[in-house]
Parts: C-alpha cells; structure tokens; sequence
C-alpha cells in the first residue's frame, strides 16, 4: 500500500495542519515507508503467537491492604488551629 499527497493533504486538513510543499514530500515518503514496513509485518505468520496488549507483563505493585490504628477524633484536631463541632474549621473560600 502506497500513500499519496493527495492522501497526505486529506489528513493534513483534517488535523489543521499547513504544510508547505517540502514537507508535503517528506511525510509523505515517511509515511510511505512506514506503511510499507507495516506490509512487511503483515506478511508474518502469527497463528501460535498468542495476542497481547502489553509488551511486557503487568504486574500489581501495590502493597496488599492492612487494618491499622487511626487516630481518634480529639487527636486529629489536637493541632488544627480552628475547630467547630468536632471538624476542622477553615476560611469560606467561594
């Protein structure tokens, strides 16, 4: 498969991008290597490959979860400069 400027320019204005007529040239041999590089990976054969969405395995690296101790009510307001009502009592900001 091939691509050509007409393709390139397509594209191009979709994405609203302006390209000069050098630029045109360039992406499009890119591109067109690039497509056909694609060919090429078409052409092997992939039957026992077995299909993956990761390259490399996922693993979870989070630490399983443990019950612990939390403060009480009086020991998390102990240092708050303003309480109320046994909450945390903070400047309106709107």
């Amino acid at each position: 498969m091939s691509i050509t400027k007409d393709k390139i320019i397509y594209v191009a204005k979709l994405a609203r991008i302006r390209l000069d007529e050098k630029n045109l040239d360039h992406f499009t041999s890119q591109l067109d290597k690039i497509l056909s590089y694609m060919e090429k990976l078409n052409q092997l054969n992939t039957d026992d490959t077995a299909q993956t969405s990761h390259v490399m395995g996922l693993s979870n690296v989070f630490r399983p979860d443990e019950n612990t101790a939390s403060l009480s009510n009086e020991e998390a307001l102990s240092n708050a400069p303003e309480q109320e009502n046994g909450h945390f009592k903070v400047p309106k900001i709107i």
